[in-house]
């Protein structure tokens, strides 16, 4: 295949040319309204060219891989036709090797029946609980084999497992309705969504406690967030902010996501990093053959670094940084997280509740929306915080502000870092790609939440 590629991306009048190959299997499972909805397994395989012409880019995608030439000197006439400013790629060497990090035991490789009986035994002790009226489970793993080759002479081959679950219980007691939800991923290992029946249990049981818990009262507040908001809020609000190709497009946002400004205090420090072993965004190259590596985003509180593709780097003046991902053969490389996350500080979740006499602790996350720098949240749950301590369960709050405001709210940040690796990112109609977040619990004064 190798020398099929090389002949294939040869002989052609452009500046730059790739092409990506690629095998998956999925498997997806759905519970709604307490029954099993949909079972069902798909395989697929195909390829793209992708080719830069004069600043211009060609993609063809297709099902079939013979006549790869044609359907390369295809990508370069499209990319002649969109040619305008002629900004070239960023340099990359020559890279020839393979990845791959099997699970122990692999998710795509196990019976469906197998799978199903979990999901059942989930399904069941939703149903279970008293006043819950519904359960909801989506369960998705995937396997896919990648292989990657540039006029450059790269030629690369890796293989990406990866797994989601997300179960929600929802509650009903009159015209009274709340929901609670369990997210959670691993990079194709099936073994991280067994065993979870007590967390089920409790996570049933906090939708119909919010049946009878109160309702803040809107207004600013000191919060606490723990791991799971805080490294929501890091990818959502911010992360998406630091990915080069929004900030080039975007006079105001350039602006704003100036390196060299200050975002918070010295014990804030967000990093995006592809190579922690074992985290559903690592891997070891991107989908441009670049090596993924650590990016510093911000440190001690100021703005150091942003995510990048090759064009991006050299159109910023920036070095690449390994961040162009697509979720398939289907889509064009465009500038993604990978793992993200708010470094660890030095205060104990303890020491952070003591300073706090009256406020909020916010748990979870049902989903949010960021426009620009403004972000809406909407938390899993709450805990009123009297004196240091923690007091009665609340209604879920909606988070709100400036998320540059918010940073430099940020007065504490805990010794207790988590990853989070439920969910999937979503963007330019590519979703959901495999990422994680995550961050120590942080606290935040003068934090707006809506309520009463």
């Amino acid at each position: 295949m190798r020398e099929r590629l090389a002949s294939a991306l040869c002989g052609h009048d452009a500046d730059y040319v790739e092409a990506h190959l690629e095998e998956s299997e999925t498997t997806q499972i759905r519970y709604q309204n307490g029954a099993l909805e949909e079972v069902h397994r798909t395989r697929s395989c195909g390829g793209n060219v992708r080719a830069l012409v004069n600043g211009g880019w060609g993609f063809v995608s297709f099902e079939h891989l013979d006549d790869l030439w044609d359907k390369a000197a295809l990508a370069v006439e499209e990319a002649r036709l969109a040619s305008g400013e002629a900004v070239p790629p960023a340099s990359g060497e020559a890279v020839v090797g393979s990845s791959a990090e099997p699970a122990r035991r692999d998710a795509a490789t196990l019976p469906l029946e197998r799978k199903k009986r979990v999901l059942d035994e989930y399904n069941d002790i939703i149903l279970g609980t008293g006043r819950i009226q519904n359960a909801r489970i989506d369960y998705r793993d995937a396997k896919r084999r990648a292989i990657f080759a540039n006029s450059e002479g790269s030629y690369i081959e890796q293989d990406r497992p990866d797994l989601s679950l997300r179960l929600t219980a929802i509650a009903r007691e009159n015209n009274e309705v709340q929901q609670a939800g369990l997210s959670l991923g691993s990079n194709g290992e099936f073994s991280a969504i067994e065993g979870l029946h007590e967390r089920v249990r409790e996570t049933a049981g906090l939708a119909a406690a919010l049946l009878s818990a109160p309702e803040v009262r809107g207004g600013e507040y000191t919060v606490i967030l723990d791991p799971v908001l805080a490294g929501v809020f890091a990818h959502e609000a911010f992360g998406h902010l630091s990915e080069s190709d929004f900030v080039y497009q975007n006079r105001e946002l350039q602006d704003i996501m100036t390196l060299g400004r200050t975002f918070g205090g010295r014990h804030l420090n967000i990093v995006d990093d592809a190579t922690v072993p074992g985290l559903r965004g690592s891997y070891q190259y991107d989908d441009e053959g670049m090596p993924a590596c650590r990016t510093c985003l911000i440190r001690e509180g100021v703005l150091v670094g942003r995510l990048h593709s090759r064009e991006t780097a050299v159109k910023m003046g920036e070095r690449p940084t390994g961040n162009a991902r697509a979720i398939s053969y289907r889509f064009p490389p465009i500038v993604r997280m990978s793992n993200t996350f708010i470094e660890n500080g030095n205060m104990s979740f303890e020491e952070m509740l003591s300073g706090v006499r009256k406020g909020l602790y916010v748990k979870n996350w049902y989903g949010g929306q960021t426009s620009l720098e403004m972000f809406t949240f909407s938390a899993g749950e709450a805990y009123m915080i009297r004196d240091g301590r923690l007091a009665e369960l609340l209604r879920p709050v909606v988070l709100t502000g400036n998320v540059f405001v918010t940073l430099n709210n940020i007065d504490a940040v805990g010794d207790d870092l988590e990853m989070n690796q439920g969910g999937g990112c979503g963007k330019g109609g590519q979703s959901p790609l495999p990422v994680s977040n995550g961050s120590p619990h942080i606290r935040i004064r003068h934090c707006l939440i809506g309520g009463r």
